[in-house]
């Protein structure tokens, strides 16, 4: 990659011939990105002072049907400018996890597959975000200087809704500079791009040496997650919370729970469930309402039918097996 503005120029033509109904692919560059999300282009990093870093900054439209967002090769940070909202990621089919976020929140990802978002605005104030994209070529070349890695371990985790202050006044310098007449000093942004790049492999790089531990939820974090729920089955299940309790993204937690276990955290909650109901059902003289109350199924029907779609038995055939 020689340099990332240039390789966004050479793609623009080819992105004007796309029709907009057209199915998004499951990759693309950082300019490819926008043509899947609405809103306004109100500002653009162009010519010879954005090689390492490419910004936009949009004006969104309030309300954003769930679409999906290819995956790009460059790490990406969204930055809140103006306006708040509520904004839902998922992995394609999964559950849908929110982010509430305003002025000065991030999201930094560099995920490797599509998934899907969606939002909705809340303030009287317009909606803005910067977009910022980190070349390839500077990445890695600040990993391998500060971490000593080759390129192909390093990779950054995933922030939904984070708050960095160090983050924000570089990228409100980087801002200042793409509105600037004559599209910024060159030799100040090369130094904020590096700045920054190195900001993020020093706070956010995770090695990459091993895919399955880098794609699954670490053992302590899995382990605390589990007994979280498990010391919580009379009650509904709260997926914000769970996520809190292991310091993630309700977004981010669920998509490294589910590589980790297989299952959706509620539908690990939900078999929880029911292993402790059998338990129940087998060394207690318990009524099967109160076993139903106890693992949090207010509704004798509901819960026999939870249990029998997991089981293949009613809890009163489970019982008397």
């Amino acid at each position: 990659m020689t340099s990332l503005s240039s390789a966004l120029s050479t793609t623009e033509t080819i992105l004007a011939l796309n029709e907009q109904s057209a199915p998004p692919p499951e990759r693309t560059s950082p300019l490819g990105l926008e043509s899947y999300i609405s809103g306004i282009t109100l500002v653009s990093g162009d010519g010879p002072a954005w090689n390492d870093v490419f910004v936009q900054v949009f004006s969104r439209n309030r309300t954003q049907h769930p679409f999906l967002v290819p995956a790009i090769a460059e790490p990406l940070i969204v930055w809140i400018m103006s306006g708040s909202a509520t904004i839902e990621e998922r992995d394609l089919g999964g559950e849908w996890a929110s982010s509430r976020v305003s002025v000065g929140d991030f999201f930094l990802t560099r995920s490797p597959t599509p998934y899907e978002l969606r939002w909705q605005a809340d303030s009287d104030q317009t909606f803005q975000v910067m977009h910022l994209y980190v070349s390839v070529r500077l990445f890695e070349k600040v990993a391998q200087e500060i971490l000593g890695k080759t390129a192909g371990n390093i990779t950054l985790r995933d922030v939904s809704g984070g708050s960095d202050s160090t983050l924000s006044h570089i990228l409100s310098l980087l801002h200042g500079e793409v509105v600037r007449e004559g599209g910024g000093s060159e030799l100040f942004v090369e130094g904020l791009a590096q700045s920054l790049a190195v900001h993020l492999v020093r706070h956010y790089a995770i090695a990459d040496t091993d895919t399955r531990a880098r794609n699954a939820l670490p053992g302590s974090k899995l382990r605390r997650a589990i007994a979280f729920m498990a010391a919580r089955l009379d009650q509904p299940f709260d997926l914000n919370s769970l996520a809190h309790a292991v310091g993630m993204s309700e977004f981010h937690f669920s998509r490294l729970f589910k590589k980790a276990t297989g299952l959706s955290p509620s539908l690990h909650f939900i078999r929880q469930r029911v292993a402790k109901a059998q338990q129940l059902l087998q060394e207690t003289d318990a009524s099967i309402i109160e076993i139903g109350m106890a693992v949090g199924y207010s509704s004798p029907s509901h819960f026999a039918q939870i249990f029998r779609r997991e089981t293949g038995l009613s809890p009163t055939d489970y019982r008397r097996s």
